[in-house]
């Protein structure tokens, strides 16, 4: 006799994260390669002495330093193990049966598929434009009455492409109210738009019921390591979120540091110049070399090679370099060190790779 489980979960894909490697460089999975600040590290350290006591179930103390941050209420946001998580509750507190459909751009965050399926809901996937970047009037006209959550990841993972604040202000205004918008920031501290369309979810969900937005302590906070994300909208949604959330799941040290990357977030925040400096200067290159590669407003660069993508990611995997195919759609590189970003470099733009890939 064998334990019965839901019998759809065979056809679920199991999320993969970015490869590892003894001795290769990493650029597949978009962490940051700068360490915690001392005085965060310090945090956590202190932290440890409290292990044999649950975390706070509420974050309310990191729950309170975003709202002064955002300059919202309390109320306004909630905290969760990782966006990632806050993604799949959001689709448990939109979706109840197979009838209901989440909405996304594709290609995009591989976790909008799983987190939907799991869900049980219904994925509709609208192709991304011809500049790789989400088709938001396609994406509007395809709501339907089934509808029930769209995600908008800006800038978009794995492509780097964003919108401006017009266009996603224009793309709110056509969806109905009683859909659920979630603006997917998890690179928002990487963005460089100029400032009269610079595009702030949270700004921008000011007085929309309907809108809420994602964000993550795992990229430009570098603390992809202890899973600490937020949402910030509307008291009611956030109110649903609470009520899905698995208990403890964010733990004390995630709680503390956060904390602390907010006390230290100028310094903090100061790094990502540096990984935008690279990320400009790989795509360059690239471009130099003769690939197409759309502008990026994240942490990395996106490589549309098409079938070539995987064979791309093996030839960079035995060159020591380790990075993200997608499919046959293409393929993403970290922006990480710059050695590391000159051994990837070497490889991307060396002629044999170029006549392979490019020519």
């Amino acid at each position: 006799m064998s334990a019965r489980i839901r019998p759809d979960l065979e056809s679920i894909p199991a999320y993969a994260p970015g490869r590892s490697s003894p001795g290769a460089v990493k650029l597949a999975s978009n962490e940051s390669t700068f360490g915690p600040l001392p005085s965060v590290a310090k945090a956590i350290a202190e932290e440890t002495e409290l292990l044999n006591r649950y975390p706070d179930n509420g974050s309310g103390e990191l729950r309170a330093a975003l709202a002064q941050f955002h300059g919202v209420e309390i109320a306004n946001v909630v905290i969760g193990c990782g966006s990632v998580a806050l993604c799949q509750e959001l689709v448990q507190i939109t979706c109840s049966s197979p009838e209901d459909e989440v909405l996304f751009g594709w290609r995009s965050f591989e976790a909008y598929p799983i987190v939907t399926q799991i869900g049980h809901a219904t994925s509709v996937q609208v192709p991304l434009d011809a500049e790789y970047t989400h088709d938001l009037d396609a994406m509007a006209a395809a709501v339907t009455d089934r509808t029930r959550l769209v995600f908008v990841c800006n800038p978009n993972n794995p492509t780097g492409t964003a919108h401006g604040r017009g266009a996603l202000i224009r793309f709110l205004d056509a969806i109905p109210d009683h859909v659920v918008v979630a603006l997917d920031e998890a690179y928002y501290e990487y963005l460089r738009l100029p400032e009269a369309d610079h595009p702030n979810g949270i700004e921008i969900g000011r007085g929309r019921p309907n809108v809420v937005v994602l964000r993550t302590f795992s990229k430009a906070y570098g603390l992809a390591g202890l899973r600490a994300g937020y949402a910030v909208g509307d008291p009611e949604l956030i109110t649903a979120l609470l009520k899905v959330h698995i208990p403890f799941s964010v733990n004390r040290l995630a709680q503390v540091a956060a904390i602390a990357c907010l006390q230290a977030r100028h310094e903090l925040l100061e790094r990502t110049d540096h990984v935008v400096a690279e990320r400009d200067r790989m795509r360059a290159a690239l471009a130099a070399a003769g690939y197409r590669v759309p502008p990026s407003h994240a942490n990395f660069v996106w490589l549309p090679l098409g079938a070539a993508s995987a064979d791309f990611g093996a030839a960079s995997a035995e060159a020591g370099v380790l990075v993200r195919p997608y499919g046959t759609d293409g393929v993403r590189v970290t922006a990480g060190d710059p050695h590391e970003n000159d051994r990837f470099l070497a490889f991307a733009t060396a002629p044999e790779t170029v006549a392979r890939f490019v020519g």
